[in-house]
Formats: C-alpha cells, structure tokens, sequence
C-alpha cells in the first residue's frame, strides 16, 4: 500500500497532456504524456553510447566502433549532434510503438508550444495529396489568420515565400508557413484552374476554441475542438451562457477531437459525474492502478448527448467513456479512434526529450480503450457525399440531428 501511494503521489506532480498531430487525411496520432523534470543523458558529452545507456553496453559496442572509424576514414565533415539523433531516433522506432518518440533538441520548442494547443503561424491543417504529389488545405482553423484571409478547404500551395513545394516537402513547408508572430507569409493557392497570391501575418493560433449555440427545442450544443489549457474553463462559461437561455439539454460534440489536456476533459467530467465516482483508471507495468474520482458537485443536470466519431481520441475517448460508464450521456456516431496509453515526456538536459509508453488507462467500468475505441449507443454514418467530416452541412449532419431527435 506504501508504494501505491508513493507511485500515485509522485505522478500527480506531473501534467497530463495529449499531443495532436495531424499526419494523413483525417487521421490523427495522438499521445497522452507525463511532463517530468530535466532527466541528464550527458554525462560523457558527444559519445552515442553514453546517451544510448544499457545495463550491457557491449550491445552498443559495434555503433562505437563504426564511429570511431568515420572519424577516422571518412572524407567529409560529420554533423556528430545529427549522427547521435539519428541513432537515437532509429533506436527507440525499432520499438514499433507510434506514441514513443525522441525529440532532437532543435525540434523541442515547436513540440513544446503544441503539446499546449498554440503556436505561431496562420492556422491551417494541411495534407499531403498522394495523387498529384501536392499540398492540400484540408481546413483552415476557426478564427484564424488563414481563415480570415479566405484560405478554403482544397486549396492547393504551390509555394511559400516563393519557393515551390511538392507533397514530399509538406513538413518544410509547414516549418516556413510558421514564424515569429506579426510577421508576414506569403502563399502562392492554385483553387481549381486559378492562381492566387496571399499575404497572411502570423499570429498566435489556439487550436481548441469551443463553438456553442442554441437549437430548437431549447437544446444546447458545446462543440470541443481539443482539449487545451483553459478548456474546461470555456466549456463551464459556455454552458452557463446557454443555461442563461433556458436550455433543457445539452449536445457535446467531440468528433474530430484528437485529444488534449488530461485534466481539462476530467474536469469537463467532473460537472457532470456525482461526487466520488470513478472517472478514470491508469494501470502501470507493475499492474498498479491509479484512480481519479469526480471531486465536486453537479453543475450539469439534464439529459446529454455526446457526439463522437473515428477520429474522437484520448482525452475524448476519456469523457465519453466516463459518461457512458455512469450513464450519464448517450453516445452517438460512430466508434472512437482506441487510443488508451499514456506516455512519459523527459525533458533532456542535453536540450532534447524522449516520450515513453509507461502506462495504459480505462473507462470507469475498466473497459480496455487501447485499440478498441468506445462503442457509440447509437451508430450513425454520415451520408456518402461528405468528404471531408471536419465541413459537414447541418443538412448533411446525420449524426447531429439523431443526436437532437434522442433529446426532442
């Protein structure tokens, strides 16, 4: 019992957040992680084994040798930080777990402003065409610089800054659309047969505003875009401004939601669930459980409807799976994205991070997430004319007016 408690104490210290990476059309990776304290891997500075440790280093024998012998043959100049990082990297992907990473040090500030939902730039998600080998505007973001401008889903760039780019140079071109804020990008869109030129000045882009509204029959609609710092903040405000309106009850829309801070959709929960229900369950590599229970009072007290879909994960698959355990919400859509382990971030000293699979979590019944997903009670398919599920018409949205026949 001792060491339960010593185990749940000191990962209470850390802050739990999902980062959301858009990396095909409409697929979204997304990792839950532990932020530690620096962790020190430098302790003989610039040799690949130090910083490859094991307890039997005469696996890493060869890789010493093989650099030993570049340094002494090899005709040009070797970039010794990116031969470590490389090594680093091949090392912890031969582990084939998606959500274990390692972070090379000049990639760590963009990774660390994304893990809480901002950074600079003008606000567009973007995919690789596989077809014609371009860059495609799959979205803008709401509210952003680039929707602002008039970029539109389906857009196609042709260069930034004029410089031209391929599908294949997608994440050099994303590293140029972003910027220091104020500063200006300018694009070069190809919209069906016609060239335009934009001139977008960055801006701070929040990835996670929450949309809200008032539907016939007094029913109130919260959309979640992410979940970010201050979310469950907005979501509370949000709800409050409907409640002002005489809402009877309540749509949370979670689709497309990759995730986000841990804490904010538990406490998005916490509103909802009695006081000292389970919420959700963590289980470590010893077996060892940790439980987080709803703290507070209800606020939300009417019937709900939680809209979810294939691309719903982490965060969302822990607020859906909370609600439906307690019967406290109706789940409609379609099954969730199954993403149910959390990783550990350690912030290097040596200026980079490596993110580690450490534990896996579960609804409050223990319902395994992790490559299954959450089952909606109500399955409903968008009709076959939607393309793209991030720009549904209310008219297409088969799945958002079952979600207002269930609460007519």
């Amino acid at each position: 019992m001792e060491e339960e408690n010593e185990y749940s104490r000191k990962h209470r210290i850390y802050k739990t957040i999902m980062l959301v990476l858009l990396t095909a059309f409409l697929t979204f990776i997304l990792t839950t992680v532990y932020v530690t304290d620096k962790y020190d891997l430098n302790s003989e500075e610039g040799k690949i084994s130090s910083l490859l440790s094991s307890d039997n280093k005469n696996n890493l024998k060869s890789l010493e040798n093989i650099q030993k012998i570049l340094d002494e043959y090899y005709l040009y100049d070797i970039d010794k930080q990116k031969a470590i990082d490389t090594a680093i990297m091949g090392y912890v992907a031969s582990l084939g777990d998606p959500y274990t990473e390692y972070i090379p040090k000049e990639d760590m500030e963009e990774y660390t402003e994304s893990l809480m939902g901002n950074y600079v730039g003008i606000g567009i998600y973007m995919v690789k065409n596989t077809e014609k080998n371009v860059i495609e505007v799959l979205a803008p973001i709401r509210f952003s610089p680039a929707e602002e401008a008039g970029i539109l889903p389906g857009d196609i760039i042709l260069s930034v800054n004029g410089v031209e780019y391929s599908g294949d140079d997608m994440t050099l071109a994303s590293n140029v659309i972003k910027g220091e804020e104020g500063s200006t990008v300018e694009l070069e869109i190809l919209r069906g047969a016609e060239k335009l030129h934009f001139e977008i000045i960055r801006k701070k882009i929040t990835t996670n505003p929450i949309i809200s509204e008032e539907l016939e029959n007094n029913i109130g609609y919260i959309q979640i875009s992410s979940f970010d710092e201050g979310t469950a903040e907005s979501f509370k405000n949000k709800f409050q401004e409907l409640q002002g309106k005489g809402i009877k009850s309540l749509i949370i829309d979670l689709r497309n939601n990759g995730g986000g801070i841990v804490e904010e959709a538990l406490e998005i929960a916490d509103y909802i669930v009695p006081k000292g229900e389970k919420l959700l369950i963590t289980v470590n590599k010893e077996e060892e459980e940790k439980i987080e229970y709803a703290e507070q009072d209800v606020m939300i007290d009417m019937p709900i409807v939680v809209l979810v879909n294939e691309n719903s994960a982490s965060s969302s698959e822990i607020l859906a799976g909370a609600l439906k355990d307690l019967g406290e919400a109706t789940i409609v859509g379609k099954k969730t994205y199954g993403k149910g382990v959390i990783q550990q971030f350690l912030a290097l000293r040596n200026g980079s991070g490596l993110k580690i699979t450490i534990e896996e979590y579960y609804t409050p019944n223990k319902t395994k997430i992790n490559g299954v997903g959450i089952e909606p009670h109500e399955t409903v398919e968008l009709p076959d004319t939607v393309e793209n599920p991030l720009l549904v018409t209310e008219e297409e949205d088969t799945q958002l007016q079952k979600a207002i026949e269930l609460l007519k």
